[in-house]
């Protein structure tokens, strides 16, 4: 079967792309792929994080399209970009934190502080929801969590080299995870009990 990258020529395919031919960004799409992943596994890059490069990638690509002056320089622009964006994942992933919500002792801060066995009992048990909560959310979501909570506390600034997120976001982006922990399995248990 012939596809139509394989038909049309780059200067074309560019041109009807940038005019906003779907068919032309999707042969774009099709005729660059296989660049894109062999550079991903020279660094070994899982599939899924292989994928998140590509997606950038193509995003990048969407929103500059406009700027390509040469046509037949993409191949090269694609390249650098792919490696940039490879590279920059890779950086991140490095600054990021594994934490294990099962056994963080941030959770435990405060631990033994109760006036009476009862107090003790309750908030050990609050406790275990928490972690059973983090436990049920993605990684980022349980890592920004548990870095606003980190004793002694983290600055924004260094939440976001961490994470590599911006600063502005973190704030938002708080809020949302913590409605996601409130929506997990063991902390919706939770707030039925208190109602």
């Amino acid at each position: 079967m012939v596809r139509v990258s394989d038909i049309r020529p780059l200067p074309e395919l560019v041109r009807a792309a940038k005019a906003g031919d779907e068919t032309a960004w999707n042969a774009l799409v099709v005729k660059y792929v296989p660049l894109v992943y062999s550079i991903t596994s020279r660094y070994r890059l899982k599939s899924t994080d292989a994928q998140d490069v590509s997606q950038t990638l193509w995003l990048r690509l969407l929103e500059h399209l406009g700027d390509v002056r040469d046509p037949m320089a993409l191949p090269g622009w694609i390249s650098v970009t792919t490696k940039n964006e490879t590279l920059r994942l890779l950086k991140a992933r490095s600054r990021s934190v594994e934490v294990d919500p099962l056994t963080d002792p941030i959770l435990d801060r405060g631990a033994g502080r109760g006036a009476t066995p009862d107090e003790d009992l309750l908030r050990s048990e609050r406790r275990q929801m928490i972690r059973d909560g983090l436990a049920e959310l993605s990684p980022k979501q349980r890592a920004l969590l548990l870095m606003l909570a980190a004793d002694p506390p983290l600055g924004y600034q260094e939440i976001a080299r961490r994470l590599d997120i911006p600063v502005g976001s973190i704030g938002p982006t708080r809020a949302r995870y913590l409605s996601s922990l409130r929506a997990t399995a063991a902390m919706s248990e939770y707030f039925a009990t208190e109602t």
